[in-house]
């Protein structure tokens, strides 16, 4: 059975840090595209940064520069490296397996809040 966890989140103030963990199970994460994606309340979810079964990371021009993707391929475990928050950061992140159809995978999402 696939599973996706996503935890780190919580709620910080605008200039601080958090890390997202993503780990997976009944995958094989060596050759998975791996993405984060986030949704604020009233908008629709948004890609936050990809990174690809070589290592090739892809971000939104909004978090350039703030957030880092990365993989521990022993620790089947997913990353997202948040730095110098906005509170405009804020939102539910969320992980995914890209793919189609059962190969496609959410995790359950995790909140995160960044004050003024």
């Amino acid at each position: 059975q696939v599973q996706l966890v996503e935890s780190g989140g919580g709620s910080v103030q605008a200039g601080g840090s958090l890390r997202l963990s993503c780990v997976v199970s009944g995958i094989n994460l060596r050759v998975s595209e791996m993405g984060w994606y986030r949704q604020a309340p009233g908008k629709q979810r948004e890609l936050v940064a990809t990174i690809s079964s070589g290592g090739n990371t892809n971000y939104a021009d909004s978090v350039k520069g703030r957030f880092n993707i990365y993989r521990d391929n022993t620790k089947n475990t997913v990353y997202l490296q948040m730095n110098s928050l906005k509170p405009e950061d804020t939102a539910v992140y969320y992980c995914r397996r890209h793919g189609t159809g059962l190969l496609d995978n959410w995790g359950q999402g995790t909140q995160v809040t960044v004050s003024s």
